[in-house]
């Protein structure tokens, strides 16, 4: 942590706790980070005091309470991977399982929409830092529910900014209003692909041939 805040000197820092499940890990590190500061100061050393302090969101818990959490920190990052995988109980790693692994589960999108929602209630930032920000099928669902940021690997990136240019945000909005009230994961995929292939015409095939 101390490293962190001396490395904050150089530009803007977030210290962001991974796999967060309670108050208490949270309050934990808090004070732990303040231990910290207050060793700084005591050696003299200079060092970033506006380094801004966030959560992952990885574990259903975490979603269910975000709106405690929120309060708390100063931005929330959403680590979809391990959230679909805790949510649905499947390893994406095993083959035999993997097939089950969904991001278009309507559980899923609804924590994720809860955990936005709490963000935006305390005037934080959230984030989604996982494979789903670099799916173009999946970025105007994620767009319609308030995200913020999404963190897309460098080869995505021209295709995510492409397809976000073409969007209209109330035809996100109403996306993701149908996906909330959807049963199944299929439909939800589909209504989506429709969408960005009618704003962002070729964007899939161009995925395909790695154009």
């Amino acid at each position: 942590l101390r490293a962190i805040m001396r490395a904050g000197l150089e530009g803007p820092t977030r210290i962001l706790l991974p796999m967060i499940s309670n108050l208490d890990e949270l309050r934990q590190a808090r004070a732990l980070l303040e231990e910290a500061v207050e060793e700084l100061r005591a050696k003299g050393q200079v060092f970033a005091e506006d380094c801004k302090l966030g959560i992952m969101v990885e574990v259903p818990s975490m979603a269910l309470m975000s709106d405690l959490f929120a309060s708390e920190v100063d931005l929330l990052s959403l680590g979809t991977n391990d959230l679909i995988q805790y949510t649905l109980a499947v390893d994406r790693l095993n083959e035999r399982v993997a097939h089950m692994y969904d991001p278009a589960h309507p559980a899923l999108l609804k924590l994720i929409q809860l955990t936005v929602d709490a963000g935006k209630k305390n005037g934080i930032w959230t984030g989604i830092c996982g494979e789903m920000a670099g799916d173009p099928a999946l970025v105007p669902l994620l767009l319609g529910m308030g995200i913020d940021e999404l963190s897309v690997a460098p080869p995505m990136l021209p295709q995510i900014k492409h397809l976000i240019r073409h969007l209209k945000i109330d035809e996100a909005r109403e996306l993701t209003e149908s996906a909330l009230c959807a049963e199944d994961s299929n439909d939800i995929k589909a209504r989506a692909r429709t969408l960005v292939q009618r704003v962002a015409p070729g964007l899939f095939e161009s995925q395909t041939t790695g154009r």
